[in-house]
């Protein structure tokens, strides 16, 4: 199955494509266990003895077992563990309403923040921009954000976004954003100094020196959503010599 799957790596595959684990069946007591283990990402569904692709896109490889089809989607799904930017939109006794670009709204509670308590609030107004995980993401149940960790420090999570830029990008774009070591990132850096927030829902929030280096930045982030590499670094190139 991994094989296979390895070969295809780099390939662009629909939804229907499947593949077949090549097992007997059989389980032997005296000997070591050779069940071949992989871990499933998004766009990916295992189904009895088949693995399904739900999802067209690139199929991308992580070793040793890891895989996941990278595609242009932009609606989101929450999951479990991934961090966000939400912007609050209800305020309704112990509990924020933060609209996430999902199909509903998140909860938040006031208690959910660093150092909250009954007494000491946060101060979180409707509009107010907040990076936050999910706690909870079930397909039959209301979202729930947290702005900590599992030992209860906040940890860059929390309220923020005075005098940037908020902008939408694909979820693939974020992806690579959030990889180690990013080529786009790197060539970034080189060109403007700038605070920059990634949720995985495909919102960037974007803070520079000035104005028109803030909307610089977000004009070159969404163009290269849908550049090659080349492209990428002609377009930087470019704006480096003060072309654009």
């Amino acid at each position: 199955m991994s094989s296979a799957l390895r070969d295809r790596t780099g390939e662009v595959l629909l939804p229907g494509d499947e593949f077949s684990f090549d097992t007997d069946g059989s389980i032997s007591l005296s000997g070591p266990v050779k069940a071949e283990k992989l871990v499933c990402g998004p766009g990916l569904r295992r189904s009895g003895d088949r693995l399904l692709v739900c999802k067209s896109g690139v199929l991308r490889h992580k070793p040793p077992n890891v895989f996941w089809m990278d595609s242009q989607q932009r609606r989101y799904v929450p999951a479990k563990g991934e961090t966000i930017i939400g912007i609050v939109t209800v305020k309704s006794g112990d509990v924020f309403k933060v609209d996430f670009g999902g199909s509903e709204q998140a909860s938040l509670s006031y208690l959910a923040f660093e150092g909250a308590t009954k007494r000491n609030r946060p101060n979180v107004q409707v509009g107010d921009l907040v990076f936050s995980q999910f706690l909870l993401a079930n397909q039959d149940m209301e979202p729930e954000l947290v702005c900590v960790d599992s030992s209860g420090r906040a940890n860059g999570m929390g309220v923020f976004g005075e005098g940037g830029l908020l902008f939408t990008v694909s979820l693939g774009l974020v992806r690579r954003l959030l990889t180690p070591h990013s080529e786009i990132l790197a060539d970034l850096k080189q060109l403007f100094p700038c605070e920059l927030v990634m949720g995985m829902n495909g919102r960037l929030w974007v803070k520079s020196c000035s104005i028109q280096q803030t909307l610089v930045i977000s004009n070159l982030l969404q163009s290269c959503d849908t550049m090659t590499a080349q492209q990428r670094r002609e377009l930087f190139r470019r704006v480096a010599q003060g072309a654009l």
